[in-house]
């Protein structure tokens, strides 16, 4: 089992940055594939950002420029900066990780949400 422990959400301007965090913990060997999603409400829960254990990155279109995905696998952790924020932007983000396990499980995972809001 793998527990995922959000945090660096909150309310920021137009044009402001943030920074989200992930942390890892429980039966974990290494961490595989790592993203973040986000869903608005009334919408479906979209991928934002994703990175590969080898450090392969994608980002939805709506993001890219402006976010950036990045891991440390020393700690476990996973994290979005994210900049130039807009009020589309607004919305809970969820991380998700696809672990190996100590027992040679697959796991896969989703933290809580942690809620991101941009005023104009």
């Amino acid at each position: 089992q793998v527990q995922l422990v959000e945090s660096g959400g909150g309310l920021v301007q137009a044009g402001g940055s943030l920074r989200l965090s992930c942390a890892a913990s429980g039966n974990i060997l290494r961490l595989n594939a790592v993203a973040w999603y986000r869903q608005a409400p009334g919408k479906q829960r979209e991928l934002v950002a994703r990175i590969t254990s080898s450090g392969t990155t994608n980002y939805s279109e709506s993001v890219k420029g402006r976010f950036t995905i990045s891991r440390d696998d020393g700690k476990n952790t996973m994290y979005l900066q994210m900049s130039s924020l807009k009020p589309e932007d607004t919305a809970v983000y969820h991380c998700n990780v696809v672990a190996s396990s100590r027992t040679g499980l697959i796991l896969n995972s989703w933290g809580q949400g942690t809620q991101v809001t941009v005023s104009s």
